[in-house]
């Protein structure tokens, strides 16, 4: 399994980047999972939109899905052109039934509701949610193929449920918005010290920091997860590649 960084900024992308986007790889199964600002330009560098199977939306918030309504265009166009063949199914939280609804673009895309505790599969990568403390309904996911796996926080303050979905992932991707010294000032995200935290307790093989703030010394947020966790610690931007 391949996971490409197509986007690790929070609220808005830096210059040639963009904010949360993922592109998950394994075998002819193609995935997007979150589709911030910037992510579409991105993905294209990677893969051909004719390819993609599925996305999979963490949350509402416009800098994890803000393009996703420029896909659903590319797709439309793809398939008037005769270059694509089938709908892309689109899974977003099934709180929001509005959102849920301007997902729903038939015939060209196919909406489908998720909640935390389900467990999905497209092609042969299984997910399973769990529910997230932020300001708007947020899933975290654990992404599995055959016996690797991938935790994704998504965007969320700390709670004990993150523990057990990351328990023992070979690779623990979590949001890192806010240095030490921000803990308890900004509520709905974790500081650095806190993913190396959780990535201690879930015993993680690897911790890949993400979400990253626009301010500060990025170094900082790894010494600061370095102390909690003895693993491997690295931040991840745009075009960054893991093999799983």
């Amino acid at each position: 399994m391949h996971i490409t960084t197509l986007g690790s900024w929070g609220a808005y992308p830096a210059a040639q980047s963009a904010t949360s986007g993922y592109l998950l790889e394994s075998g002819t199964t193609r995935i997007l999972v979150d589709c911030g600002s910037g992510v579409l330009a991105q993905l294209q560098r990677y893969t051909e939109l004719e390819w993609l199977d599925a996305v999979v939306l963490s949350h509402s918030h416009t800098d994890h899905i803000a393009d996703v309504y420029c896909l659903q265009y590319a797709i439309m166009i793809l398939t008037e052109l005769g270059k694509r063949s089938r709908p892309l199914d689109i899974y977003a939280h099934i709180e929001e039934p509005e959102r849920m609804e301007s997902l729903n673009y038939p015939p060209y895309c196919r909406a489908y509701p998720i909640d935390a505790g389900d467990r999905l599969t497209i092609g042969d990568v299984r997910f399973q949610f769990g529910r997230n403390v932020h300001p708007v309904s947020c899933l975290s996911m654990r992404i599995e193929h055959q016996d690797r796996s991938i935790a994704y926080t998504a965007d969320t303050e700390w709670h004990d449920g993150l523990v057990e979905l990351s328990r023992g992932a070979d690779m623990l991707l979590s949001e890192c918005s806010l240095y030490n010294q921000q803990f308890g000032k900004i509520r709905g995200h974790l500081t650095a010290g806190e993913a190396g935290r959780l990535a201690a307790l879930a015993d993680a093989g690897r911790l890949v920091l993400t979400h990253l703030p626009h301010y500060g010394d990025h170094q900082t947020l790894v010494r600061q997860a370095q102390e909690h966790y003895s693993g491997p610690v690295q931040l991840t931007y745009t075009g960054d590649c893991f093999v799983i």
